[in-house]
């Protein structure tokens, strides 16, 4: 097992950082992009379902050959969810930024 003391410190600073302002600000950060997205993707996943049942005739048309717009939504969303995964990589980008600078903060000597 390891030293109680430290992991006693280990409690502390943890909590000391996610008490601060940098910290809430990182955490509102994310939400702001991790919500908005995960609310419209599963709209747009439950979307098929609904509309197969409630607008067949809709998703029944006919775009290319055999090819109907149901099966287009369907291969959408692969195109969806590889774009909602590239947005967050970029914004994960922001996110490391602020945690460094949060750590950065906790090391000694740091600004923090």
């Amino acid at each position: 097992m390891g030293d109680p003391t430290k992991t006693a410190h280990t409690t502390a600073e943890w909590d000391r950082i996610a008490d601060s302002p940098e910290f809430q600000n990182l955490l509102a950060v994310k939400k702001v992009f991790i919500v908005p997205a995960f609310v419209f993707f599963l709209a747009y996943y439950f979307a098929l379902s609904v509309l197969v049942g409630y607008a067949p005739h809709l998703m029944s048309i006919r775009v290319i050959g055999t090819v109907t717009v149901a099966y287009l939504f369907a291969l959408s969303q692969f195109v969806v969810g590889w774009l909602i995964a590239w947005l967050y990589l970029k914004a994960a980008a922001r996110f490391d930024a602020i945690a460094d600078d949060i750590l950065d903060k906790t090391r000694p000597g740091g600004s923090g």
